[in-house]
């Protein structure tokens, strides 16, 4: 049987090569809306990091997701990204361990 291939993207912060499902998506949406997309799948241009707040933390420090998304991203918008993150990642670590008991 043929091995599946398995996507790779880039953390902003830390640029390690990592599979897309073990990291956490950060999406600019056509209407100018930042916010964490879990799903993966929302339109509009997407930042990987990983799922960890040291990452986050070192994102908002050296500004790369300004970069990676192509747009200034205000204080205010980091704030509310930081409350969502932490809830983000609870939920993100929850899915990682049930993928890994389907294996």
């Amino acid at each position: 049987m043929k091995t599946r291939k398995i996507p790779l993207r880039k953390c902003v912060a830390c640029q390690e090569m990592k599979p897309k499902k073990q990291l956490i998506r950060v999406v600019k949406t056509p209407e100018d809306v930042i916010m964490i997309d879990l799903t993966g799948k929302k339109s509009g241009r997407g930042a990987y990091l990983c799922g960890t707040e040291a990452c986050f933390k070192l994102a908002h420090k050296n500004r790369s997701l300004d970069r990676a998304l192509k747009s200034p991203v205000g204080a205010e918008i980091y704030e509310q990204l930081a409350r969502d993150f932490v809830a983000a990642q609870d939920e993100f670590i929850a899915s990682q361990s049930v993928s890994e008991d389907d294996e």
